[in-house]
């Protein structure tokens, strides 16, 4: 079977039918994530096992609750943020599905890579924080532990403040890796130019230290690791401008040339 991207609905639709479409699309979103959240509360425990592996890696290993009620919190928060990710390509299926109609074939193909991409990058920037920034993060806080003044200073985390922070570093890490698809979309809707950017560099790399000593804990290695790889993604971004712009005065060339042939062609007949 031959995938098939179709033209625009021109069906003209009232208002009350998109909204009734609209609240439909919704419920199977709301559906599928309470399904995946049913799902991964009975297996919570678990991924809250993959979730700390990065603090064993670092040599701790020793989670506390402080209130009774304060891991059966943990679990359900885990559960929620798992089912997050197992429910969103459904999500973003029926956003897809509600948006798409109202497109022709060349917006949708110009969209597509983004929708291909944005979850690649997401994945990439929470691999990159769960394998590499977290446990090595985690092991310079846990060097701080010693005796000190004679008093011995042990490191005894709590299982909610731990799951805060391995979700900020997860979620910050991965919107962080959105940055080539907001400038490519930015770039493609004309709103910013490759020239524009290249100018603006200088302003870039200050902004990317500013969002990355922001969003990370107070230590350089983690803002390092989140700054680098944003820069690395700017340039990226850049590059593939290039190669589009390169593209479309190509195509603005020869579209160029064939429009005088084609005016001698009809004069001829």
């Amino acid at each position: 079977m031959v995938f098939k991207i179709h033209d625009i609905d021109e069906t003209q639709a009232p208002l009350l039918d998109h909204l009734v479409e609209l609240r439909a699309r919704l419920m199977r979103c709301i559906a599928a994530l309470l399904l995946a959240f049913v799902v991964c509360a009975y297996f919570a425990q678990d991924i809250l096992g993959f979730l700390v592996h990065p603090l064993v890696a670092a040599g701790q290993t020793t989670l506390v609750f402080t209130k009774l009620y304060g891991q059966f919190f943990v679990e359900m928060k885990v559960a929620l943020f798992a089912a997050f990710f197992v429910s969103f390509p459904i999500i973003a299926n029926q956003l897809w599905a509600f948006i798409a109609p109202g497109l022709y074939v060349n917006e949708k193909k110009a969209f597509l890579p983004f929708l291909i991409a944005t979850p690649v990058l997401f994945l990439c920037g929470g691999a990159l924080a769960y394998f590499v920034v977290m446990p090595t993060a985690f092991r310079w806080f846990l060097g701080f532990q010693g005796t000190q003044g004679g008093l011995h200073i042990q490191a005894m985390p709590n299982s909610e403040d731990y799951l805060g922070l391995v979700m900020r570093f997860i979620l910050a890490f991965g919107f962080c890796f959105l940055l080539p698809v907001l400038l490519l979309l930015l770039n493609r809707a004309g709103i910013v130019t490759r020239d524009h950017l290249v100018t603006a560099r200088r302003y870039v790399i200050v902004g990317i230290t500013v969002i990355a000593a922001l969003i990370t804990p107070p230590d350089v290695v983690s803002q390092l690791m989140l700054a680098i790889p944003m820069y690395v993604l700017f340039e990226g971004s850049l590059v593939i401008m290039w190669f589009s712009d390169r593209k479309a005065a190509r195509l603005a060339a020869e579209a160029e040339a064939a429009t005088p042939a084609a005016t001698q062609d009809s004069i001829a007949q």
